[in-house]
């Protein structure tokens, strides 16, 4: 790592100059994440008034990206049919970039600026869709999942734009109004912008995750999804189990038995075969683990979970994120409202999942799910009918941490935090990643701005403006140590 006064390393006078700016222009920066939390861009619940907010959403974004100088791409991603026949428009996708000097590395930043329904009846204490400070946390809905990350990006580039300082990478944004619905038309737009938008991007980075602790964070993996359903049908009608209980092989007891079969007490998969594809742990990935800042008891107490299963931060942490687990989510077809129905369901569908890791594969993961139900339905010798299928099947998505892109998070996060931060993996499932590197072979990072506690998706959401800040810092920060590690690279090819 080079010295302070190595000529490729950024110069301090700047990068105190950027800070400075972003601090002494927080209060406008919070003012502009008010106006965005403002817009309640609901994108699960397709209705014309909520369709609205999405497109006011991003055209708000699209004339703040243009004053800062980018060349913007509103690209039309069709429409959507309603049951009732009613047609909406899918908020386009923006595509816009600052910059396009060969000589300089360029990053391409992806967020979204869609979020999940919020009602203060819901339990929020203050209204979702009006951004709230209290004790310097910002409350409101789409504040750290994604909008303040997406500012955060915004107000790093303005800085040196109103420093009217160069920018020292080509900067790239890819803004989209439906993650929350799964991302419709984004994968076909990269498949089609591989050779064009994105032909000369260095990397991409997301940031649409938390921290663990109330140490900073880079994430370099998560894991894959294998969602399934099993569905046992004797026929279309429910039975009265008065007149037909003990002489029929009943769907949901076989159902039972099935969802029953692929787990044992301590959690452990046993569809056979399961493991025989996860890639091994090296010392090095323990290492990581034992240096992450975890604190198991608080974990559990903000868990609100008496117990879990394992008791080490080490087992904890890779079974989180370094081993597949297998969840049961629900079942179809089954009495579940209160009172007593003495009904036999005709008819059951089962719903569960498993999360993958390297080197996983879900067509092998969906054959040998299959085969395992298969064989536990035969034993049983039942008369009704099963079928399996699997619904969803990505992969897991890893990169290396060597790569220049977590070298140049690492160096920024000390930058502005001054300590190192956690390098550490995400349970869950971010398919826009795999989609990245699979379609376009470019290189991924994982940049979280959000604290562990800021509850994405649920009531209070919230981001720290510590977070807010020192993130928008970070980009800034970012930008400068790619650069700085494009310059060596030239002068010291491998």
């Amino acid at each position: 790592m080079s010295s302070p006064s190595s000529p490729s390393s950024p110069p301090a006078g700047l990068v105190q100059k950027l800070f400075q700016y972003i601090d002494l222009h927080q209060d406008e920066f919070v003012q502009t994440l008010k106006e965005w939390v403002a817009v309640e861009s609901v994108s699960v619940q397709p209705v014309p008034r909520l369709t609205q907010e999405l497109l006011r959403m991003m055209a708000l974004a699209a004339a703040a990206l243009r004053r800062l100088g980018a060349r913007v791409d509103l690209v039309d991603s069709g429409s959507q049919q309603l049951p009732d026949g009613q047609t909406l428009p899918i908020p386009p996708i923006i595509l816009a970039e600052l910059g396009d000097e060969p000589k300089k590395p360029t990053v391409c930043f992806y967020g979204h600026l869609d979020v999940q329904p919020a009602a203060q009846a819901d339990g929020w204490l203050t209204d979702p869709f009006v951004l709230t400070e209290v004790d310097g946390k910002l409350y409101g809905r789409g504040a750290t999942d994604n909008k303040g990350p997406v500012l955060a990006w915004i107000n790093a580039v303005s800085a040196f734009r109103a420093l009217e300082e160069d920018l020292p990478v080509n900067v790239k944004f890819v803004l989209e109004g439906m993650e929350e619905a799964g991302s419709v038309a984004l994968e076909e737009l990269v498949k089609r912008e591989k050779d064009g938008f994105f032909s000369r991007v260095d990397c991409i980075v997301i940031s649409d995750n938390l921290w663990l602790s109330q140490r900073p964070a880079l994430i370099y993996g998560t894991r894959g999804n294998s969602y399934f359903t099993v569905e046992v049908k004797c026929r279309d009608q429910d039975f009265h189990s008065g007149t037909f209980g003990g002489i029929l092989n009943e769907p949901m007891a076989d159902l039972v038995a099935l969802l029953g079969s692929l787990t044992d007490a301590s959690g452990r998969i046993l569809v056979p075969g399961i493991y025989d594809h996860v890639a091994p742990v090296t010392e090095e990935e323990r290492e990581l683990y034992a240096a992450t800042d975890l604190d198991l008891a608080e974990f559990r107490r903000s868990a609100q979970v008496k117990k879990f299963l394992f008791d080490t931060k080490e087992e904890i942490l890779m079974h989180l994120w370094r081993y597949p687990s297998l969840s049961i989510h629900g079942i179809e077809g089954a009495f579940a409202e209160p009172g007593m129905k003495t009904v036999v369901p005709g008819r059951v569908t089962g719903k569960f999942s498993i999360r993958l890791v390297p080197h996983m594969d879900p067509p092998v993961v969906e054959r040998q799910v299959k085969q395992h139900l298969q064989r536990v339905f035969s034993g049983r010798k039942s008369s009704n009918h099963m079928a399996v299928s699997m619904a969803l099947g990505l992969r897991p998505w890893v990169a290396g941490l060597e790569d220049s892109q977590y070298l140049a998070g690492k160096r920024a996060i000390e930058t502005v935090f001054g300590t190192e931060p956690d390098m550490i993996r995400d349970g869950s499932t971010i398919p826009i990643a795999q989609i990245f590197q699979d379609v376009l072979q470019k290189r991924v990072l994982m940049l979280p701005l959000g604290a562990v506690d800021d509850g994405e998706h649920s009531q209070n959401e919230k981001i720290n403006r510590r977070n807010y800040i020192e993130g928008s810092k970070v980009f800034a920060a970012f930008f400068l140590e790619m650069a700085r590690l494009h310059e060596q690279r030239q002068h010291c090819p491998a």
